[in-house]
Parts: structure tokens; sequence; C-alpha cells
């Protein structure tokens, strides 16, 4: 079940959080979380996902910025949230992507006890001017049925700027596939 609005607006303070809180950025099932005025793009030609990859930082001036198609942009929301007793997931905004500015790639599901801002994984279609503090994605919330465990990570979890992919912290020497070693000697 989805939580209408008027529900978002009930549980904030208690189990929803978002900072800051702008009664006007509410919606009938979802609240507007709005663009930080940075940016991160990778300077690797090849991503590698057992390695940090490099990156720069990207300033979104007042006059805004043009993004470049075939061009994975990092970006964040404005807001820190948090989400207790809840699903939270977000999507990007109907007008944006009928701009073609798609807003997160593909990681829109958020976990239960997540606390932090979003990393938005922005790419577009053709070229397109943003700006910092456009309202860029909606949050919405699921209740949850069964027990809840709240997420932690030492990777997400309490973030406070924009997320580079932390995958490689998945892999270490125990992870990597054992050889099978055959003795023909005997």
């Amino acid at each position: 079940m989805i939580l209408s609005g008027q529900e978002i607006h009930r549980r904030i303070g208690t189990d929803i959080v978002v900072d800051p809180f702008d009664e006007k950025r509410l919606n009938s099932n979802s609240y507007d979380l709005s663009l930080h005025d940075e940016l991160l793009v990778y300077e690797e030609v090849v991503l590698d996902v057992k390695q940090p990859n490099r990156y720069r930082r990207l300033q979104i001036p007042q006059e805004g910025l043009i993004l470049s198609p075939n061009q994975l942009y990092l970006g964040r929301t404005q807001e820190y949230t948090e989400t207790h007793e809840l699903v939270p997931m977000i999507e990007g905004r109907s007008s944006l992507a009928r701009l073609g500015l798609f807003v997160h790639v593909s990681s829109g599901f958020g976990e239960v006890g997540f606390c932090g801002f979003w990393t938005l994984e922005i790419f577009s279609v053709q070229p397109i001017r943003i700006y910092p503090g456009i309202r860029i994605c909606q949050i919405y919330y699921h209740q949850v049925t069964g027990d809840v465990s709240e997420y932690s990570s030492n990777k997400y979890q309490n973030n406070r700027d924009i997320q580079p992919s932390l995958m490689y912290k998945e892999f270490t020497q125990k992870d990597e596939p054992q050889q099978l070693r055959l003795d023909f000697s005997s």
C-alpha cells in the first residue's frame, strides 16, 4: 500500500524525515525532492566494479548546466531523508522524462531505515539544461507487512554527499573464486 500525501504529512517527524520540508512540494501520494548544485562524472573510460573509479565534481551554476547525452552524471537531492517502518522509493518526474531526462537509471528502490541524501543516476537522451534546486524526483512510501529489519550499510547509510559506486567494497580476497586444482601425480 502506498501512503497518501496526507499520510506522508501526518508522519513527518516520526517515521518520515524530509529536511528541509516544504508543504508546497507535497503531492497526492508523493513529495517532490530537489537537485543539489553539484554533480559527479566518472573520469575512467572503462569503469571497474572491483576498483574505486576516479571522478570529478561539477558545479551547476545558477544559469544552468547543459548535460550531454550518453554521459552518466551522479547527483544528489538537496533534502536529507530518513524512513523508518516504510519502504521509500523515488521516481523521476514525468515533466523531466518528457524532455528525455532519466533521474535514476535503476536504483529508485530504497530500504527501510535508510538515512541520508539520495544519489541520483542522471542520464539524458539529448542535450538538456538543468538548474540547481529544480524539483528533480518524487519520493513515495510503501507500507511493509511482517517483521521489519532496518537497513544498515557501511557503504551508503548516513551519507552526506553524492555517493559514487562503492561496489568494490563487496570484493575481498576470500570472495574471489577458488581455482580447482587437480593432482594427477599419483
